[in-house]
């Protein structure tokens, strides 16, 4: 990586974003394409960055800052607003290999930005193996998520919950409160002075590594049996 690529989000990405809520039409996008693609190249640039200092601590199938962006153009076929953009800048990193479980996710948009990373929507087996584990032994995911660590940078475990115990186990079960989650998420919000500070690359990357022990957690529970035993077919 060019040791002069620059790692900051100047404020100008913001302010391009707060036009583009203001004016959220094709027309008036067209017409300032190339700020748009000014903007998305120091995005892309940030991007780039972040990866690389991702590396360095754990193994990335993520191949470029590029390939980590989410486009900016909204699927309106199924939604009733019918906006044709976003209006925030987004990507995510993605764990290389089975074995590795939970993916990176950064969100920069104006009075809403975060790094966060999880299982947004865990499938219904890995579900169940994730509350299984939890109900005969719910200590060392507490320990994670009562951390100094843990509590300091995400506050708690956030993601949506069931009402109840989740079918198949007791609501008299001491982990209940674990097993109503539906979704296991890690979220770390930042003010707009804070990402457009010089730092904000390495907070962005602290919050990600501070998440490797949750990660952990989750990635021996996904990929080993009730032995400690590697599952069949994950490399």
């Amino acid at each position: 990586m060019d040791s002069k690529m620059p790692t900051n989000i100047p404020a100008s990405s913001l302010d391009f974003l707060k036009q583009l809520k203001e004016n959220n039409n094709r027309e008036w996008f067209n017409d300032n394409k190339d700020l748009y693609l000014k903007e998305y190249d120091a995005i892309e640039k940030f991007a780039e960055s972040l990866l690389q200092e991702l590396r360095n601590h754990d193994v990335i199938e993520t191949v470029s800052g590029k390939k980590s962006l989410h486009r900016i153009y909204r699927d309106t076929r199924f939604s009733k607003d019918k906006t044709p953009y976003k209006t925030n800048w987004s990507g995510g990193f993605k764990r290389a290999t089975a074995l590795r479980r939970g993916g990176y996710y950064f969100h920069i948009e104006s009075g809403n930005s975060f790094i966060a990373g999880g299982f947004w929507a865990p499938n219904t087996e890995d579900i169940k193996r994730i509350r299984e584990d939890i109900s005969f032994d719910p200590e060392p995911l507490r320990k994670i998520i009562n951390s100094k660590s843990f509590v300091k940078t995400f506050g708690s475990l956030q993601g949506e919950q069931l009402k109840k115990a989740p079918k198949g186990f007791d609501t008299t079960d001491e982990a209940v409160d674990l097993l109503r989650y539906k979704q296991f998420l890690l979220i770390r919000k930042f003010a707009d002075a804070e990402v457009l500070s010089p730092s904000f690359l390495k907070e962005a990357d602290q919050t990600f590594k501070n998440m490797r022990p949750f990660f952990d957690y989750m990635s021996e529970v996904l990929t080993t049996d009730a032995n400690g035993e590697q599952l069949p077919g994950l490399s």
